[in-house]
């Protein structure tokens, strides 16, 4: 199923097996992209919406010098770019951070959704208001955080909304990420980013090695990275 990983992630309101059967149906083909290759260009035009299938998708804008911020990671199950259906473009890029798969939902069939079903519609709608939700968190981290709390509370954000879709064992994950890319995440350089990684690692919090993330003490993660989970609304 295509959308086995969105109906995972949200799972209120509850579809009907109709319901579930169209939004599966919507989906014209799928496409496969490498490492770091732009999948939408901000301010072009689009036609269709996004959902990951497999892997970690950045969204993200450059500076005229050069500097890069990530605004999400999407892990599968995630639109990326749901928001382009009314908007039909986006103020922002969207690419690969690892090779990717994704399902293309052109704009007329997310239309022939929300028309069909409140329910759908509802669906929809709340998965763009906690993309929303997760972003303006992100913003409290970057403007309020320390860099080693905000890192912290990064690995928990996304050990959660990984371990809800089934891709986690036990307390370790697959973040193929690089430093850089962390950094970029994170709103730091990639040395300073480094240095947060092995205070973690000290501090018997958590390690990330090789792209792959292992979280030693949960709760002691949890309570340094000043995380309250409800901005996810899994509830």
């Amino acid at each position: 199923m295509y959308t086995r990983f969105f109906l995972q992630t949200h799972r209120v309101p509850k579809l009907s097996e109709a319901e579930a059967a169209s939004l599966e149906a919507s989906v014209s083909r799928t496409v496969e992209y490498r490492a770091k290759q732009v999948i939408v260009r901000q301010q072009v035009p689009l036609t269709q919406c996004t959902l990951l299938l497999e892997g970690f998708i950045e969204r993200f804008k450059d500076t005229p010098e050069g500097r890069r911020q990530i605004l999400a990671i999407h892990v599968p199950g995630d639109f990326v770019d749901l928001h382009s259906y009314p908007l039909k473009r986006l103020e922002h890029s969207v690419a690969a951070l690892t090779p990717v798969k994704v399902a293309l939902f052109p704009h007329p069939a997310i239309r022939g959704l929300t028309e069909q079903s409140p329910t759908l519609t509802e669906l929809l709608w709340r998965s763009t208001l906690i993309d929303a939700a997760i972003n303006r968190e992100w913003i409290v981290s970057i403007g309020a955080r320390s860099a080693a709390v905000r890192m912290a509370h990064l690995f928990c954000e996304m050990y959660l909304r990984l371990e809800r879709i089934g891709l986690t064992e036990g307390l370790r994950f697959s973040l193929p990420l690089t430093q850089i890319d962390l950094a970029d995440a994170t709103g730091l350089t990639a040395v300073h980013a480094n240095r947060m990684l092995r205070q973690l690692r000290e501090q018997g919090l958590v390690e990330f090695r090789q792209g792959v993330v292992t979280i030693l003490d949960w709760d002691a993660l949890r309570s340094f990275g000043d995380f309250d989970p409800g901005y996810l609304f899994f509830d």
